[in-house]
């Protein structure tokens, strides 16, 4: 079974945090929902408070996980950028090529600073791009949903099945991410057709 981490840190945009969860969970993938806040207790951009299983602080093995997942929100985004603990797990995935996905501002506040994203494609909420210095030579791209590599990025709220789904379909396989789309009544147009299925 696949193993991801997602992180919460206050100020989290909620569809893009929830949405995932359900959908990976849909797929049979182990989602951790851990906070990185120092309580379990997370509140969201818009009020909504979600009680985190764990504390990442409190798991320091990273070789648990097949990847990590970062919603965005401008000031969640902010809060996991500036957290060295996230920063640490992160730049080890990165290195062994595991799954990093980030959806709104997480691609241009959490990931361009660690050189996450140089030399690749990539997606974010619109504006957030500025962010990105000129010298990573990342593409910025208005798609919906983008995966280089081990590299997923999504746009906002409002693409966050799409890139719950091209998680699925990364992890496990296209088909699972289409039979879930078709159990939810969600398009699968966006999910790139070539995205592999990532073998560990």
């Amino acid at each position: 079974m696949k193993k991801i981490a997602l992180l919460l840190a206050d100020g989290f945009e909620e569809i893009e945090a929830t949405t995932p969860i359900d959908i990976l969970r849909r797929a049979s993938i182990k989602v951790s929902v851990l906070s990185i806040s120092g309580h379990k207790n997370v509140k969201g951009a818009n009020g909504l408070e979600i009680l985190a299983e764990d504390l990442l602080d409190n798991h320091v093995n990273d070789d648990d996980w097949d990847g990590v997942v970062l919603p965005g929100g401008g000031d969640g985004a902010d809060r996991l950028a500036k957290n060295k603990r996230v920063k640490s797990l992160i730049q080890k995935l990165h290195l062994e090529e595991k799954l990093i996905a980030a959806i709104c501002a997480s691609p241009a506040i959490v990931l361009a600073p660690l050189g996450v994203i140089q030399q690749r494609r990539y997606t974010c909420y619109p504006g957030y791009e500025k962010n990105v210095l000129n010298t990573l030579h990342a593409r910025h791209l208005e798609d919906r949903l983008i995966q280089d590599g081990h590299i997923i990025t999504s746009k906002g709220p409002g693409t966050a099945v799409e890139f719950a789904l091209g998680i699925v379909a990364y992890l496990v396989g296209i088909g699972t991410a289409h039979a879930i789309a078709q159990q939810i009544c969600a398009s699968t147009y966006s999910i790139p057709k070539e995205m592999p299925l990532k073998i560990s």
